[in-house]
């Protein structure tokens, strides 16, 4: 078995769209609608046929609790990680975002955290033997 997608939800796909792609440096890999519906993913440049992640519109009202409890809660809605969290944190800080934890060094890892935009945190995780 392989994990081919995940998904988030966000409160805008048009929003979402450009702070993941724009800010975080992904790149548009699906775009297309049915009616109100639309489906769209990113990926990373780094693997394009890789997994791909779903900004899937949260208009679900247990969705929308959960979402907004565990942004309050300050947990992450999804971890992406990286060979170089320091860096990757001062380019999407130079972009506009806005983290909510700088780049901090917790057992096994360094961690930053940042605010989507969306209705979501991201945690960037560096692993000590990346």
């Amino acid at each position: 078995m392989k994990i081919k997608l995940i998904s988030v939800y966000v409160d805008d796909q048009e929003k979402a769209l450009r702070f993941y792609t724009e800010v975080l440096g992904f790149i548009k890999k699906a775009d297309f609608s049915q009616g109100p519906f639309r489906w769209l993913t990113v990926a990373s440049p780094e693997e394009p046929d890789g997994t791909e992640l779903q900004l899937a519109l949260n208009d679900n009202p247990a969705a929308k609790t959960y979402q907004q409890a565990i942004f309050q809660q300050g947990q992450p809605a999804v971890m992406f990680f990286t060979g170089d969290v320091r860096g990757d944190y001062e380019r999407i800080k130079a972009r506009g975002a806005a983290f909510t934890m700088p780049p901090t060094e917790v057992t096994g890892s360094t961690i930053a955290k940042l605010n989507d935009t969306c209705g979501n945190l991201i945690q960037i995780t560096q692993l000590a033997r990346w």
